[in-house]
């Protein structure tokens, strides 16, 4: 390609070429938002002169998280990091966590205009605030994608699994590589949408399929070491001929624990998500018998993909379609 013209970053901000001369020349006039666009354009395409000090100014995309000490958001954050690293330097990707537990923390830092946003990338839970609070930033013009899980119904992108899909597919494992006829419980978090789109797969699968492994008992282990340690204590001593656990949420190390106290435990198939340290040992050690991995990093990818493709700096659309997720069992390790 040839020395970008006036043209050419017209075509990438969408904006007219009296606009891009106006903004390249400095002589005022223009919105900050159409700035913005025609500023990093000519970025994008190396239009070879300075631009002016006015318009050097930091587009900002602010990513809200949860849980940093579970190694699936440290993952997610990392990768944010890592693709912010590729973009152009005046594309900042700001990343920070909340309480996932506390929904009026969690919506008043959507609500925040501490700093102009372009964008806003969420990874938290839903809940009647945090959804008003997010169709307010929205009315502000500030693009919003969701990632892992929805913070809203209406509004915003959501990028992640087939979460339903994901459910049915550890209904199947489990019906077809239990070791003997029983019970199988499920473990989850309640506050996730995601998870009770998990668990309402699962359920189906068993309720359209059914054998004699059957699909008994849901226990809220909030993802936390203690109550899942409690919760499939409990199983244990409730269901003696356990033969399945399905764990639609984290804490896997807690539950790998208990597992490997008991003598049934490489008995009972377990199928859990997320690829961690924890869970590749336990695949290993025959704990675990099969991982779904929510790949943290597409999901990051893509999330950034839409705030671009929003803000105008990219006029390719992200793919709409679930990310993948990946089925991994010590054989594949």
């Amino acid at each position: 390609m040839g020395r970008p013209n006036y043209q050419d970053i017209a075509a990438l901000a969408g904006v007219g070429t009296a606009t891009v001369e106006r903004v390249l020349n400095g002589r005022g006039g223009v919105r900050s938002e159409l700035v913005e666009k025609v500023t990093l354009a000519a970025r994008a395409l190396n239009y070879p002169r300075i631009l002016p000090d006015a318009y050097h100014k930091m587009l900002r995309i602010e990513v809200l998280m949860v849980r940093p000490e579970t190694t699936f958001y440290r993952r997610l954050s990392h990768a944010f990091e890592a693709i912010a690293a590729t973009l152009d330097p005046f594309v900042l990707v700001h990343r920070s966590f909340t309480d996932e537990m506390n929904p009026e923390e969690i919506a008043k830092r959507i609500l925040s205009v501490d700093s102009s946003r372009a964008g806003l990338i969420l990874a938290v839970p839903n809940s009647h605030k945090v959804s008003a609070a997010v169709e307010a930033v929205a009315n502000r013009g500030v693009p919003i994608v969701h990632v892992v899980t929805r913070a809203s119904e209406t509004t915003g992108e959501f990028v992640g699994i087939d979460n339903y899909a994901a459910g049915r597919t550890a209904a199947y494992f489990i019906t077809r590589m239990a070791r003997q006829s029983g019970p199988v419980i499920g473990l989850c978090h309640p506050i996730y949408q995601v998870h009770r789109e998990r668990m309402r797969g699962f359920s189906d699968y068993f309720r359209e399929h059914p054998t004699s492994v059957s699909f008994e008992w849901v226990g809220f282990s909030r993802d936390e070491e203690r109550y899942s340690k409690e919760s499939l204590s409990y199983a244990l001593r409730r269901y003696p001929d356990l033969v399945g656990i399905y764990n639609a949420g984290g804490a896997n190390s807690a539950l790998i624990d208990v597992l490997g106290r008991d003598e049934r435990g490489r008995d009972i198939l377990f199928v859990a998500h997320e690829l961690t340290d924890y869970t590749r040992a336990a695949l290993r050690d025959g704990l675990v018998d099969v991982v779904l991995d929510q790949a943290p990093e597409a999901q990051a990818q893509r999330s950034l993909d839409w705030i671009l493709f929003r803000i105008g700096l990219t006029k390719i659309r992200p793919d709409e379609k679930p990310i993948r997720f990946i089925t991994i069992t010590s054989e594949g390790l």
